[in-house]
């Protein structure tokens, strides 16, 4: 109960909101990376304390939202099959594809569960042999350790059974892509904590660097936030283009050096599709040579699945920070959490949902 308290002291929020308008003179936007960080902003209402001169622009850090509609389909292709014991964790199932969701899979007589660890798939593998379990294995560098710690015991057991659906993304190569972008208007960052807790804080500093922007360690909790903001706002004030940890209780600078071991064993760098942005180059992983026997992709045949985006959802334009979610015309009237058009809007960390659960009353019809 500490940290609960101890991180959403209003007393202490006031001091850190005074604080940022004290030291605010000019215009400036800044992105927070994460999805967990947009929800936080936006259940406390934390953009709505700053100085009209901040404006926080919401990134790509939601994994469900990035998770491209070509792997949601493979998704559903694969878990209609017969035989096939389909796992995933509960934020996917309503994930829209071109068509249906996995919950329709699951109408339709689709072997689909939910799991709260990688392992149980393992262990649903070990108990049901003449079946085909698939896990499906999505998100940044903060998930992918446990996953690739269960393509390592499969291998080990010699459970041949189990497989997985890679789309796992990394998040240093879509800040580059942000930044060359022609359309950018960010000015500094709010780094995913959890992100550096696995990989440290070793690949932001040539980023900082590179495109003479601040990056800034933050955590999810209101305080966390304000002081990830204040101290980005002193760097830009200040002219200057560092990497900082304001998340030091979680976040040490070399990360998590066995988790790193691990995904260095089981996974490749690869491109990867990001869900409304497109292919950015060395932006993800898949399974090595080494443990390739496990892609589901290539045992269920699954690798030419195309498709194409619904023409009315612009969650592409909201994940690259270039709209609010309720400047797309869809936002609150065709797409809403119970019909999503985009996974932005399904998602628990998505910014849609965000302003959805928190803004549609002042926002909807505005």
């Amino acid at each position: 109960m500490r940290y609960l308290d101890e991180f959403s002291n209003p007393d202490l929020a006031k001091k850190l909101v005074d604080q940022i308008h004290e030291v605010t003179t000019r215009p400036w936007a800044m992105m927070e990376v994460c999805g967990g960080q947009t929800h936080s902003i936006i259940r406390h209402g934390i953009d709505q304390l700053l100085p009209d001169e901040i404006e926080m622009i919401h990134g790509p850090g939601c994994p469900v939202c990035v998770t491209p509609l070509e792997m949601i389909d493979k998704a559903l292709a694969v878990a209609a099959q017969p035989g096939v014991i389909f796992c995933s964790f509960g934020d996917m199932l309503r994930v829209p594809g071109s068509s249906e969701d996995l919950f329709r899979i699951k109408s339709a007589g689709g072997d689909v569960r939910v799991v709260y660890s990688p392992l149980d798939a393992l262990n649903l593998a070990r108990e049901n042999p003449d079946r085909q379990v698939v896990f499906f294995g999505i998100g940044f560098e903060t998930t992918a350790p446990a996953n690739a710690m269960t393509v390592y015991q499969a291998k080990r057991l010699g459970i041949k059974n189990f497989s997985l659906l890679v789309s796992h993304v990394l998040v240093p190569p879509a800040m580059s892509a942000i930044m060359e972008s022609p359309t950018c208007r960010v000015q500094g960052f709010l780094a995913a904590g959890h992100v550096c807790c696995v990989m440290g804080t070793h690949e932001y500093p040539p980023l900082a660097e590179k495109y003479q922007v601040p990056i800034v360690v933050t955590g999810f909790e209101p305080l966390d936030i304000l002081e990830g903001i204040r101290k980005t706002v002193i760097q830009l004030e200040e002219g200057r283009y560092e990497l900082e940890n304001a998340y030091p209780r979680a976040v040490p600078a070399d990360g998590n050096k066995p988790a790193q071991e691990m995904l260095n064993d089981v996974f490749d760098v690869t491109d990867r599709t990001w869900r409304g942005i497109g292919v950015i180059p060395q932006s993800g992983w898949k399974l090595s040579e080494r443990y390739a026997e496990f892609d589901a992709e290539e045992r269920f045949r699954v690798t030419d699945i195309h498709t194409a985006e619904s023409t009315l959802c612009r969650s592409g334009e909201v994940l690259q920070g270039l709209i609010k979610p309720h400047e797309c015309a869809a936002f609150g009237r065709e797409c809403t959490p119970r019909n999503p058009l985009g996974a932005t809007m399904v998602s628990s960390e998505g910014a849609c949902a965000a302003y959805y659960l928190y803004r549609r009353l002042e926002l909807v019809g505005s």
